[in-house]
Order: C-alpha cells, then structure tokens, then sequence
C-alpha cells in the first residue's frame, strides 16, 4: 500500500504541481478518487463512495473517466473481506494502473548508487546497481544516478513526460525544508552540494531529496514488511549506520531532519574515531566496513564488506563471531531507542541484514536486558522484506505521493475543448 498521508516531512523537492487554473469541482472530485486508491489500494465502488464522501453517480462516471484515460483499471475480486472465496457474482474492484505514471528512485550510500523505476503501485519495472565510492566525488556520482535514470527509461520506452518525479535517497542528514545535505564529517566531498537541484538539472525530473534510513523505513512501511505497523523503527547497517522512524504511521525526522543517527550513538568508551570526529560511535565498530577491518587486522590480510557476508554465508567462526559481537553493540543503541519510542516494530535493513538471525539474537537479547519488560515483550525484531529495494522504492515513494494532484490536471487536449 502507498504511505497515506502527507509526504515525508523530512524531505525537500525541486518542482512539483502548479495549476495552470482553479480546479473544478470535477477536478476535485478526480483527486478524492485517486486519493482514496493511492491510501487504500484497491476498492469496491462502494468503498469510494464512502473514502471520497461523494455520490454513487459521481464516482461511477469519475471512474469511467479515469479507466477511460487509462489511470485506473477495474478487475474482478474473487474472495470476500474474510480473504474466503465468494459465491455468485465476483466484485469488481478499483485500483490505480501500474503503468499508467511512473516514478524514479535511486539510492546513493557511502559505497554504492542504486537506481530503480517504479510503477503507480510500488512495482519496480527497472533497476540497477554501481558499487563505487561516493564520498569524496559528488559530481561523478550524481553525473552515473542520471545516466542510469536515463539507460533505464529509454531501454523500458518510457517518456519522461510520464515519469511524476525523482525520489533521492542519501547517506547523510537531509536539512527539513532547505534540503541543504548535513555532510562535514560525513560525506566530506558533498559539502555545498545541492542534491535536488543537481539531479533536477541532469534529469529535468520533479526532485525530492531525503536521507537514505528515512526512506528505507518509508519503503519498509509501504511495501515491506512494516505496512500497516503504525509505529517501527528501521535500522539500515550498511557501510553507514542510521534509523528512520514511523511514529502513529508518521515519520518523525526531528526539529531539522536528524532524527535517526543511530550510527553515531556513542557506544565504546574511547573507541575508534569517527568520520564525524566523534570516539567510540556505533558506525565504528558494527558497519560491515568496520567488521572485515577487524578481521584484516586480526588475519593480517585484506577483507572487504563483501567478502565478510559471504564468510558468514559461509559459516567462517571468526566472521561469525565478528558480527555477533558487532550485533551486540547494535542491540545496545536499539534497546535505547525502543526504551525512548517504543516501537510496535523494529525493522533492520541493510548489507549487515543479510546475516539474518545470527544479527537478530543478539539484538533480541540485548532489548530483553535493557529494555522495560512490558515494552519488551511487545516489540518484534525482523528483518526488512524488501532487502536492497527498501531505500530505492521508500524513494520513490515521495514522488509517488504527488500522484492523485498530478492525474487530477486535466490533459492540455481537454482544455482546449473546454
């Protein structure tokens, strides 16, 4: 299902919707129907009647509009609300057309960009990934996200005019409102760099920007495993370590859009020193990249993040017992979290996710030692359903919360005819 909602308040777009005149009251009508569709998911006529607050004549002839012009489609369901198979005739239902628009995520983390092309619904039609280090070389990076949002579109024949927009996921605080990327110390070569207006240059694309942990726990909520969890923490361990959270199905970014740092919680006294200049943060000790060092050092040979999941793969007792220590540590800052938002969910996504339970004991343990006993009993620790997506698709979702305005704007065709 598609966030419901207003977009994520943490996020900041370049573009968007201007009317070229005042809506009519048909107009208006369109947007409550394709509003409902894109909260809801499919529907019964019925169910938009009462979702829309509008006649039964009034949506049946938006409907037909709008199936008309190819932005929803109708089907029959044939299972009931018990998910039981219905006798008699089937229902129809409503829903919004995969293919009928198209949104653009990409996701850029301190070692890789991903990009993906998503359909109406969250259905990714294209996709691919460049593994490449991206702190010290902004242009470079923003320069490979457009060409493969370009190679993507042109090998699927799809015309940007179709696309509603671009959503940008970064490892890096995102300012709220200004979109400004918080990266001293962080992503030390983006400093300055004006993320929305760089790939609205490049694409031409609407753009909104936001930091990558606060849109995988966008994607996890609205595709994965978090949907219909009305409050979850996602926790994404790649080479950087950060937290999004949905607070009563709402995200909660903070005063200025730092909510979230988990991986720069401090966790070992006098430890390692930080890239943000601090001793001792979660980063240091439980990204994979700090992993594989540990165990270069301990091996005396080099170990990179890649061949550390597929040590654990593997079985290797000393990767395993790497990241179970690191686990622990991760466990610590969570239990911290849950203690202070007292999520229903905690979602852990990421490189490190791959692990799988190996991650999830210990962080499970450390919440049973460290957490209130009635809050700890409640909480579930998974994780993520979409994997590498989350981020791409969390995105992209941004872009698709401006679909009901955008497919309630009459074609320039119609107008004319009026």
């Amino acid at each position: 299902m598609p966030p419901q909602g207003p977009a994520w308040p943490g996020a900041t777009r370049l573009g968007g919707v201007v009317a070229s005149e005042p809506f009519s009251l048909r107009d208006e009508g369109r947007r409550r129907v394709l509003q409902a569709l894109h909260d809801h998911g499919a529907c019964r006529r019925s169910e938009l009647v009462r979702l829309t607050s509008l006649s039964r004549s009034t949506v049946s002839s938006l409907v037909t509009e709008l199936a008309a012009r190819g932005i929803v489609e109708e089907h029959p369901c044939t299972t009931g609300a018990d998910g039981l198979r219905s006798l008699g005739r089937p229902a129809v239902m409503v829903s919004m057309a995969p293919n009928a628009r198209y949104a653009v995520g990409v996701d850029i983390g301190h070692d890789h960009v991903r990009v993906a092309v998503c359909g109406l619904l969250g259905g990714i039609v294209a996709e691919s990934e460049a593994r490449r280090e991206v702190d010290l070389a902004p242009h470079e990076t923003l320069d490979l996200a457009a060409s493969r949002v370009r190679q993507a579109l042109t090998e699927h024949t799809i015309d940007t005019a179709a696309v509603i927009g671009l959503g940008l996921g970064i490892a890096a605080p995102v300012h709220t409102g200004s979109g400004r990327i918080e990266a001293s110390g962080i992503m030390p070569g983006w400093v300055g760099i004006n993320p929305v207006q760089e790939m609205h240059s490049r694409t031409g694309l609407n753009v909104h920007v936001i930091n990558d942990a606060d849109a995988g726990a966008l994607g996890e909520h609205s595709y994965g495993v978090g949907r219909g969890v009305d409050d979850l923490l996602y926790v994404r361990l790649s080479a950087g370590i950060g937290a999004g959270v949905i607070a009563g199905r709402r995200p909660l970014t903070g005063s200025a859009g730092m909510a979230g740092e988990l991986g720069h919680v401090h966790i070992v006294e006098n430890g390692p020193i930080c890239r943000c200049g601090n001793r001792g943060c979660l980063e240091t000790v439980a990204s994979p990249v700090a992993i594989a060092h540990l165990l270069s050092q301990s091996w005396h040979r080099p170990v990179t993040s890649q061949e550390l999941m597929q040590l654990v793969k593997d079985g290797d007792p000393g990767a395993c017992r790497a990241v179970e220590d690191a686990a622990a540590h991760v466990g610590l800052a969570i239990a911290a979290a849950v203690n202070l938002l007292n999520p229903r969910l905690v979602v852990i996504g990421g490189d490190l996710a791959r692990a799988g339970e190996l991650l999830l004991d210990p962080i499970r343990t450390a919440i049973r030692r460290a957490v209130l006993p009635a809050t700890a009993a409640q909480v579930s620790v998974v994780c993520g359903q979409l994997a590498e997506h989350a981020e791409v698709l969390g995105a992209a979702s941004l872009a698709l919360a401006d679909v009901p305005q955008r497919l309630t704007q009459p074609s320039a065709a119609a107008r004319r005819r009026a």
